[in-house]
């Protein structure tokens, strides 16, 4: 048997951190078994349902690495389909036209409140003869589900769950209106792709009671459930904004790594003994759903933030100025030149160990990516360069001059020594109006490493431009 799980997102907004998750838990086990991972877009619901939301499903998911087999499906597409299943269901008497109105069943319902009973339909058409139909009235298929007994679901994750079947009611298939609900298009689509295994939140474990009750009636293969608990936010309390709910592309835009979201979305709800950094390799060849915790998972913006820097320090440099030269280029408003491409390279390592995400780094970068004298960042940096140290920085130019034949780290912080106790200053009082006029800041790497980068003529130009 070839496993095949699917991800099964309703478009009616971003593509969010739980849904992330349960994307990448189907794409793992799919990967892990040598199956199929398909994506279906759940867009029945059209007053909800839009293209922007498609677009940023799919390119979220493509972002995070997340590359499903075959082509979308989209259950819209497929509505006829699943009355076709409707229809076989009724021939077959497994499901039956109910011709209640819609004030028959608001009356069903306050009477069973006033009663202190369950509101369900209490299946009054199931046996009746549609000739006694009143007129003016369009039936809904009803699914004829069974009333004594138990279903009962051996999920992966939560092991056995029971219902007692008195507890579901008949409901509905098709709509008045012909259209199918939810739950029936679910199980069509499923079948239909093939699906074996039902990854998803465990806010559907209820779902999959009704849901299973028309795979049996329609005599099909039945899925492996495996409901996966749900995220919380780091002090216990359901998701929200406020806990870092936001979507996929929210995180990309906030300068994080797609492969440190992974792992660390991985570690919500399944661990591999002790391991916290986990490659994608190694995640594939790990992941299986026993490992699944049972318990709801906190998610830490904190966690996922050191996370990040860990993924960060381990990307190549090469790849990890593409990432962020388009940040750079927003950030300045112009196009970054070669040399300033040349500069971001050669700085880059040293700046990347102390950033967290890639919008620190580009901030980080960003004296190094523009050409000339970089602006002051603000009034302690300016104060910094008083008038007398800009006399020190008119004169430190030429006297590094001589030092453009060897111009690496350790021979031009010998330079800048010698020039310091030339002139009777400490290091300290060179040093750092020297870091404003390279950087425009007081903060920077190691000032000889800045220098290193930057290179004589241009270090050269920025001391000069900060003398006046």
């Amino acid at each position: 048997m070839t496993v095949v799980t699917r991800f099964a997102p309703s478009p009616t907004g971003f593509l969010h951190i739980g849904g992330a998750r349960t994307a990448l838990f189907n794409w793992l086990y799919a990967k892990h078994m040598g199956g199929k991972f398909l994506l279906r877009i759940e867009d029945t619901d059209r007053a909800r349902s839009t293209e922007p939301a498609i677009a940023a499903i799919l390119d979220g998911l493509s972002w995070l690495g997340l590359e499903w087999d075959g082509d979308v499906t989209y259950q819209f597409s497929r509505a006829a389909r699943h009355a076709e299943v409707a229809k076989q269901m009724l021939a077959q008497g497994n499901a039956y036209l109910c011709y209640c109105s819609p004030q028959e069943l608001d009356d069903m319902r306050a009477a069973q409140k006033a009663a202190g009973k369950p509101m369900r339909y209490d299946g009054r058409w199931r046996d009746r003869d549609p000739q006694d139909a009143p007129p003016g009235i369009k039936p809904v298929v009803r699914l004829k589900a069974p009333q004594t007994g138990q279903t009962v679901i051996k999920d992966a994750v939560q092991g056995e769950v029971t219902v007692d079947n008195s507890q579901l009611d008949d409901m509905i298939l098709l709509r008045a209106d012909g259209t199918p609900t939810y739950m029936l298009a679910v199980v069509v689509d499923d079948f239909d792709m093939g699906v074996t295994h039902v990854i998803r939140g465990d806010d559907h474990l209820n779902n999959a009671f009704r849901q299973l009750q028309i795979i049996k009636a329609m005599g099909w293969p039945e899925p492996v459930y495996a409901h996966i608990p749900l995220i919380h936010g780091a002090d216990g309390a359901k998701l929200s904004k406020r806990h870092g709910a936001l979507g996929v592309d929210a995180y990309r835009d906030m300068g994080f790594l797609p492969a440190a979201l992974r792992n660390y979305l991985l570690r919500l709800g399944w661990g591999h003994g002790d391991d916290e950094i986990i490659s994608t390799k190694q995640a594939i060849e790990w992941f299986d759903l026993p490992a699944v915790g049972r318990a709801a998972s906190r998610f830490d913006t904190a966690k996922l933030t050191n996370l990040n820097a860990h993924y960060m320090r381990e990307t190549p440099d090469e790849e990890l100025a593409a990432l962020v030269l388009p940040r750079l280029e927003e950030k300045l408003g112009a196009p970054v030149d070669g040399a300033g491409r040349e500069r971001i390279l050669r700085g880059l390592n040293g700046v990347k160990q102390r950033a967290r995400t890639l919008v620190e780094l580009a901030d980080s970068l960003a004296f190094y990516a523009r050409a000339g004298a970089p602006p002051i960042s603000d009034d302690k940096a300016r104060a910094v360069l008083t008038p007398d140290a800009r006399a020190v920085m008119a004169k430190l130019a030429p006297a590094l001059e001589p030092q453009a034949n060897d111009w690496s780290e350790k021979p031009i912080e010998e330079a800048v020594r010698k020039f310091a106790e030339a002139n009777g200053m400490k290091l300290g009082e060179v040093a750092q109006p020297l870091r404003v006029a390279l950087t425009g800041s007081t903060a920077s790497p190691g000032i000889f490493e800045v220098l290193a980068v930057l290179g004589p003529a241009e270090s050269k130009a920025r001391l000069l431009a900060a003398a006046g």
